[in-house]
């Protein structure tokens, strides 16, 4: 398994980073609670992880206003690993992390979901990836999603918006079609303004042309958590 994980264990050293971390002081209150309250120090690498620069501010966030921490963000953690092992088995073009309580997804124009230029429509070999996905998540209704698009920074930004709006909202709508319920689902998107490449070499660009995941505990997964083994 090449899932990207932050464990527990680095717990001590992470957190001792993080408090001696001038970028940490830039996060938002949901960040720093989210993170120092956290039972692991997967959160907590999370967040360091995204202030070296992993550009992926949005979806970070929402794995961790989601998180509840204590020995119940523990069980939602190992239900998390079992459906991160499930993404990375059938879906080899994601690119998969885990983090805290949640999973970050992403895929980019060569790496599972492809788009046509200036095109939204789900087709193909996309449409296949998406599919695996939908079965995925059937698997463990549980989890809420978090779908965000991007762009990369050809043409005009207020263009780059709208397309990455109409992308996103085209990966949810298939896999809505494919049984997943409707309230499972949050859409955002960003055009260009949030790079993980350089936009100015080819390369770069075919990495801001994406789609990027945000899988948390459910509502329901959370009042299980806590029934089974406390807060």
């Amino acid at each position: 398994m090449k899932i990207n994980v932050i464990r527990s264990s680095a717990y001590l050293m992470a957190f001792a980073m993080v408090m001696s971390c001038s970028t940490i002081k830039n996060a938002n209150k949901t960040q720093k609670g989210a993170g120092i309250g956290a039972a692991g120090g997967a959160v907590i690498g999370g967040v360091i992880g995204n202030n070296v620069g992993s550009g992926n501010n949005t979806v970070l966030g929402a794995i961790l206003g989601a998180a509840i921490g204590g020995a119940a963000g523990g069980y939602i953690g190992n239900r998390m690993d079992r459906q991160a092992e499930r993404i990375e088995e059938e879906i080899p073009g994601a690119e998969v992390k885990r983090v805290g309580e949640g999973i970050n997804v992403t895929f980019t124009q060569d790496a599972g979901v492809f788009f046509d230029t200036n095109k939204s429509n789900v087709k193909g070999a996309s449409a296949a990836t998406l599919e695996k996905l939908a079965g995925i998540f059937m698997e463990y209704p549980d989890s809420n999603i978090l779908v965000e698009g991007h762009t990369d920074s050809a043409g005009a930004a207020d263009y780059n918006m709208n397309l990455s709006k109409q992308r996103a909202e085209s990966v949810v709508a298939f896999l809505k079609t494919k049984g997943i319920a409707a309230d499972r689902f949050t859409t955002k998107w960003y055009g260009e303004d949030q790079p993980i490449g350089d936009n100015a070499t080819p390369e770069g660009k075919t990495k801001n042309r994406r789609v990027e995941l945000a899988i948390v505990a459910s509502p329901e997964l959370k009042q299980e958590a806590i029934k089974e083994v406390g807060n």
